[in-house]
This record gives structure tokens, C-alpha cells and sequence, in this order.
């Protein structure tokens, strides 16, 4: 389990933007070690940047002191963009896949400190941590905003697991739809379209770099021979050696290897 600790904060549009960061990114806690301004989690700010997260408001907790915020905490991180004495600090990217196991552990917590706005860490903060680690950034702007700087992290450690959702794949034209498109547009622009016989050669090394590029869909291929008939042909795939596709044959195939599977006996027509 994460837990975010957030040390003397004074931003309420901060906080309502980091609980909306562990709700896209956690499941995380989020605890707060003596807020610079008491009206923080009641704030008119707060409330617009965590809405949606309205029944996650109250799990928010306050506490006095950095102790009590690590009290039940396994490993703790500290994020600074300052080097410190004698601290080494490590790159949160090349480390955070090393604290995956405990982040994502119902057991164990992963502490992730990170100090007020204005002044970031006190020593005694840093101090309290397991490691120190910094976000790399450009030289000329190393310091990053309070909420931007936690969801950077949170989001670094979320898998992604347990999210179900169906992302659209597009299908893919079979190779003989393809090689009879491709021949069809070859014998429409290179003999119908191009004038000369040099424009006719660099049309057709057009085409076959069209083809090489990048996977084309059943929607492509529906809108070139729309395009090639529109022009005056009516090729079929015979007319240039192709096999033609009968419609219905993925289904009538996959019914078919379904009853090999099953031990039955092949269709007949």
C-alpha cells in the first residue's frame, strides 16, 4: 500500500489535485503533517479540485508530527530536488521499480514523503526517510509543483493491473485483399492516371510504399475501391491472380477448426 505524506502544506487546490492523483493512481492514503493553514480540507479550492473524490474527502487524514505519519510505514522515500549533506540521492526513475513489490503489498506500506510548497523538506523530515530520491528535470527548472510532483510518482508505480477496459484493435486486411487492392491501384493509376512512362514508375514505387509502411484495415481498403470505382474500374481479384475472399469464410474456417476440435465430422454443403 502507498501512502502519501505530505509535510506542512499551505495549498488547498494542491491537496483536492493529489486526491484526485491517488484515486487515478492508487489505491494510495494520504496523510498531513501539520498543514500550514487549518481550513485546508474545507477550503472552496479543495472542494473544486477533488471533485469527483467527494467520498474519498474524509479519508484524509491530519496528524502533528512526522512520526505519527511513518508510525506503521516499511520503507520510506523522501522527495527533495535539493542535494543535502552526506545524502545520497537517488533517480526515482531508474528506483521506483525496485519498491513495486511493497507498493503494491495489502501488508506492507510504502512511505512517499513529500515536503511543504514554499520550503520542501526540513532536515528532520528527510531524515525520518529510508532514501532520499529526487525527479530528474531540466537543469534550468528543477523544481516542480507540490500536486504535479505526486501524481509524477503515483504514476509510476501504478500497473495498471486491475483496469478492465477494451481497447479498440484494428483489423487487419488479409494479404490477398491486400495484393488485390494493391494491383487494382497499380492498373488504375499507373496505366489510367499516369501520362508518361517516369510518372507511371514513380506512382506505382508510391503504391508499393504505401503498402510496405503500415497495416491497413478492411475500412482503408472499402474506401480505395470506392475511389478506384468512382474511376472506371471494376477489376475482380481473377483479373490479377489473386485469390478472391468468400464472404463468410473466417467464420465458416473458425467453425470448422471448432469441429476438428470437438472430433466431429467436417461440414458439407
Amino acid at each position: 500500500m502507498k501512502r502519501i505524506i505530505l509535510c506542512r502544506p499551505a495549498g488547498p487546490r494542491n491537496i483536492g489535485s493529489i486526491l484526485r492523483a491517488a484515486l487515478n493512481f492508487g489505491p494510495a492514503e494520504i496523510v498531513i503533517v501539520a498543514p500550514a493553514r487549518p481550513s485546508l480540507l474545507i477550503h472552496p479550492d479543495f472542494e473544486q479540485m477533488s471533485h469527483g473524490g467527494e467520498g474519498s474527502r474524509e479519508t484524509i487524514q491530519v496528524v502533528d508530527t512526522i512520526e505519527e505519519a511513518l508510525v506503521d510505514c516499511h520503507h520510506v522515500v523522501a522527495f527533495t530536488a535539493r542535494a543535502r549533506h552526506k545524502q545520497l540521492r537517488v533517480n526515482w526513475r531508474d528506483h521506483a521499480p525496485k519498491l513495486q513489490e511493497i507498493a503494491d503489498s495489502p501488508d506492507e506500506r510504502l512511505a512517499l514523503v513529500f515536503g511543504s510548497e514554499e520550503s520542501g523538506l526540513t532536515r528532520e523530515e528527510a531524515a525520518a526517510a529510508t532514501e532520499i530520491a529526487h525527479l530528474r528535470t531540466a537543469p534550468a527548472h528543477t523544481s516542480l509543483n507540490l500536486a504535479q510532483a505526486v501524481t509524477v510518482v503515483l504514476h509510476s508505480l501504478f500497473t495498471g493491473n486491475e483496469v478492465h477496459q477494451h481497447e479498440p484493435k484494428p483489423k487487419r486486411l488479409d494479404s490477398g485483399s491486400r495484393e488485390f487492392l494493391k494491383q487494382k491501384m497499380h492498373a488504375v493509376f499507373t496505366k489510367g492516371v499516369a501520362r508518361t512512362e517516369s510518372a507511371a514508375e514513380d506512382i506505382g514505387s508510391m503504391i508499393d510504399r504505401m503498402f510496405t509502411r503500415a497495416p491497413m484495415e478492411p475500412r482503408d481498403a472499402r474506401a480505395w475501391h470506392l475511389i478506384l470505382r468512382a474511376m472506371g474500374s471494376e477489376a475482380e481479384p481473377s483479373e490479377f491472380g489473386t485469390p478472391a475472399q468468400e464472404k463468410g469464410a473466417r467464420r465458416k474456417q473458425a467453425l470448422e477448426r471448432r469441429r476438428r476440435l470437438d472430433g466431429e465430422p467436417p461440414a458439407t454443403d
